[in-house]
């Protein structure tokens, strides 16, 4: 029963019409999770955690709260313009299309390093085309920098992207061992995607300097200071070993306690459906993993797996890579997060699990929640098909994934 419900709920996550039904994602979900309780695969209880056992709570509950309070900080800082600003000094600096490529690839790659991915895509994406149309430029190459380095970039620390954040949950890794392991895979994939787009689009993109002249965005001076203030103090608090959830949490408390802006109207801008959507995940990855499914399929994948540390990461990686790619990357980490304690180096599958569900997300166009923003903000003003973006996310996601791999394996062996 658990299997069927998940295979519905997947139809919905896939982005498939069901005739009859227009449920979308964040509906699907919620009609899966409902479906897990009525059928009794899960019982109320464990969805609202009541068990002393963590292994019987369905909603992991402080991944929940990081992403809302990463969210609520994102919010303040949007209102404060800290986004149009960095827009706004990444154009001021470049000189030709090409530096202007490397530095919105850039900008997204380190402003998703630390905030949750999809926010920085939401925020970016309307400045870069309205920068590619003064400058008269084709979007559709500065489009794919924004959504292909802010997956690069949220590699490289633990709340850069939703699967980080779960992952960070069940491993218990201290923020800042995982942080110095996947900078360089995050620093390598980034360089990947520069040098790709920039080979793919050297027609389209001149040589010649150009005098793109911006407004400078109004900033809110003030509420700029306070919360990237108490975001460094939130960041530094990660790195200290503190409880990561209830530290974003409290720092989003202070600037809404000192912001001087009514809290309505920040609270407004938290995208609470998708925190509905990862809680009714949950409960359905939670029930096909008490029916015993994720074993069953470990057991199936194992044979790949086996021969040692270097074909056991080999091997999970590219199950990482098309899992991602099938079941969508979030759904992915919540099954596969069972199986890496089993492995015979839980470490480095850890590591290798983040960085693959993560990289998956540039191979095609669905495949990362980060890529569906972007072009659903540019639709009308680039087209950007699935065949055309697989053939950028191909060489895009190899090349990352295997000099990632490559640098990880040597950290883990050079530093244990």
């Amino acid at each position: 029963m658990a299997l069927a419900i998940f295979l519905f709920t997947y139809l919905f996550i896939a982005g498939a019409r069901v005739p009859g039904l227009k449920l979308d994602r964040p509906g699907g979900a919620l009609l899966g999770a409902v479906a897990m309780v009525v059928a009794r695969v899960v019982s109320p209880s464990e969805v609202f955690g009541y068990h002393d056992d963590p292994s019987k709570r369905a909603i992991d509950l402080d991944t929940i709260v990081l992403l809302l309070g990463m969210m609520m900080l994102a919010s303040y800082l949007t209102h404060a313009a800290f986004f149009r600003s960095a827009g706004y000094w990444a154009v001021k600096l470049s000189r030709t299309p090409r530096l202007l490529l490397v530095s919105v690839a850039v900008v997204s790659a380190v402003l998703s390093a630390f905030l949750v991915n999809d926010t920085v895509c939401l925020m970016l994406t309307p400045l870069v085309l309205a920068t590619v149309d003064d400058a008269r430029l084709p979007p559709e190459p500065y489009l794919l920098a924004v959504c292909m380095a802010s997956n690069a970039g949220s590699l490289a620390t633990f709340t850069g992207n939703p699967q980080n954040m779960l992952i960070q949950g069940a491993s218990g890794l201290p923020y800042a061992r995982f942080a110095a392991y996947m900078t360089l895979p995050a620093v390598l994939s980034t360089l990947v995607v520069i040098g790709v787009l920039l080979f793919a689009f050297r027609h389209e993109l001149p040589r010649t300097r150009f005098a793109p002249h911006p407004e400078p965005p109004p900033v809110d001076r003030r509420l700029m200071v306070l919360t990237v203030g108490v975001l460094l103090g939130v960041i530094a608090a990660f790195f200290a070993g503190l409880p990561m959830s209830w530290s974003a949490l409290a720092g989003a408390a202070v600037v809404m306690t000192l912001s001087r802006h009514p809290p309505r109207a920040m609270l407004e801008k938290v995208d609470f459906i998708l925190l509905l959507f990862f809680a009714s995940l949950f409960v359905v990855v939670y029930g096909v993993h008490q029916e015993g499914w994720a074993e069953r399929m470990r057991e199936v994948f194992e044979p790949f797996m086996q021969g040692g540390p270097v074909h056991e990461m080999a091997g999970f990686a590219t199950l990482s890579l098309v899992a991602s790619n099938v079941f969508s990357n979030v759904p992915w980490v919540m099954l596969a997060r069972h199986w890496v304690p089993t492995m015979s180096a839980p470490t480095m599958g850890w590591h290798v699990l983040a960085l693959s569900s993560t990289l998956a997300g540039n191979l095609t166009l669905i495949g990362s929640v980060a890529n569906l923003i972007v072009f659903e903000l540019a639709r009308g003003r680039a087209q950007m098909s699935f065949g055309r973006y697989l053939r950028l996310g191909v060489p895009v996601t190899l090349l990352s994934l295997g000099l990632g791999l490559g640098a990880l394996y040597l950290e883990l062996r050079v530093v244990p």
